[in-house]
């Protein structure tokens, strides 16, 4: 499969002042398959490190930190030579391993020739006591779930995905009937890689579900492991993520996780699931103006799945109503429709996401972005019925002296109205990249 982010690790091997890798990600979104399929691509040799299988690798940096003897004793346990510039030194499930992510500051110093890359789930939660972080020693880079390019991209659509990531607006209304149907299977499969490659390869839907499921057992595992003091407050609030979506005020409510529930009760738990990167934490903001860090409104925010497909398993809708008509875009309130765009938004790095609400009022915008030249307030409609007197108000009345331009996500083709544009749901990625982060 075909990842965005390969390229930047292209970038990362030539750059002159290449610092050791730290790969971050939720479970199961494909970072050892892509630092993997990177080191047989692009290097002479991949020496290959797990862990968490082998006792012998967890061990390796109890010792000391010296990067001479770490790098004897990977040979001795790889039986592969270390070559400064033609290797590429992987050490996996870097969590399971006493004092590896320390070792990374003396390899950056001791080794600065090396080429060494390290992934692990849960780097955000398995921090151990008495360990140092190597600040400013790594280069950091994120992976998230399959966009819906790359889900084109598997489903051999790539000529297609040229097309909506050039945002070709005539072209893309004969092709909206086509898109609009991708864009329904995306919705049910989502972007972890291994549901993509299972419905890519053998269109099993059923097949497709279980591999959801199983993953998302896999993070209720990790929460009786990792935090057990909080297992079941964590649970809780996983479990009300559905519901909390499918209200018309996304906005998350504790007395929703459990009758009295409190900020206190659940702020911990909360925390641990966006530090395991399961969930995307969207705060909101006061004012829309740069930058928006400064009108942050700690206390109200919305909780998002990181995947969509994902949302469907947990909340265990049918795939009859994701894949044969429009109930997934006009029923469930535009949960779906949020998580998917949000989605797409959490796919940029550096890219500062809100949402707006005004106090004692009904006006809200979904999502208000802080990109590089404007802020770019956002309207998410799951269909086509795209009236809001909110999204109107909020750009020409309340805010009409910041001059701001709106950008409105619907069914609907590509239309400029002058005080907004309208684009398909399934055009954000290009939109975005083409239009604003290219600035």
């Amino acid at each position: 499969m075909k990842r965005i982010l390969y390229n930047s690790l292209l970038h990362w091997k030539v750059a002159p002042d290449r610092k050791p890798l730290i790969l971050e990600g939720a479970r199961q979104v494909g970072k050892t398959w892509l630092l993997t399929e990177f080191g047989k691509n692009e290097f002479d040799n991949l020496v290959y490190v797990n862990c968490h299988d082998d006792p012998t690798a967890r061990n390796l940096f109890n010792q000391d930190l010296k990067v001479e003897r770490i790098l004897r004793d990977v040979e001795a346990i790889t039986g592969e030579h270390v070559i400064m510039g033609t290797t590429l030194l992987f050490f996996d499930e870097i969590q399971e391993a006493p004092h590896g992510l320390s070792s990374l500051k003396y390899f950056c110093e001791q080794a600065r020739d090396l080429h060494v890359v390290v992934a692990g789930s849960l780097l955000g939660v398995t921090h151990r006591q008495g360990e140092s972080y190597p600040v400013g020693k790594v280069d950091i880079m994120r992976l998230h779930p399959m966009t819906f390019t790359e889900f084109l991209w598997a489903m051999d659509r790539e000529t297609l995905s040229q097309i909506v990531m050039d945002c070709e607006w005539e072209s893309l209304k004969n092709l909206d009937s086509l898109l609009q149907d991708l864009l329904r299977q995306y919705y049910y499969v989502g972007g972890m890689p291994e549901a993509v490659l299972s419905y890519t390869t053998r269109h099993d839907l059923g097949r497709v579900r279980t591999i959801q499921n199983n993953i998302l057992s896999s993070y209720i595992n990790d929460m009786a492991k990792h935090a057990a003091v909080i297992d079941d407050r964590i649970r809780l609030v996983w479990q009300s993520i559905p519901s909390q979506l499918a209200k018309e005020n996304k906005k998350f409510i504790y007395g929703a996780v459990k009758k009295g529930g409190r900020a206190r009760d659940f702020e911990t738990a909360i925390q641990w699931l966006v530090d395991a990167g399961i969930v995307h934490r969207v705060h909101r903001c006061k004012v829309p103006e740069m930058p928006l860090k400064f009108y942050e409104d700690f206390d109200a925010f919305k909780l998002y799945l990181l995947d969509v497909g994902l949302l469907g398993a947990l909340s265990g809708v049918p795939s009859s109503q994701i894949l044969v008509n429009n109930e997934v875009f006009t029923q469930f309130k535009g949960a779906f429709t949020e998580n998917y765009v949000l989605q797409q938004l959490c796919s940029f790095d550096d890219l500062p996401i809100y949402y707006y609400s005004k106090e004692n009022s009904m006006v809200e915008v979904d999502f208000v972005l802080q990109a590089p030249s404007r802020i770019i307030p956002i309207e998410v409609k799951a269909e086509t019925n795209v009236k809001s007197k909110s999204f109107s108000q909020f750009i020409n009345i309340d805010y009409a002296t910041r001059r701001l331009k709106g950008l409105r996500c619907s069914m609907l083709p590509y239309i400029d109205q002058g005080w907004m544009e309208n684009i398909p749901l399934y055009a954000i990625e290009g939109y975005l990249q083409r239009d604003l982060l290219a600035q």
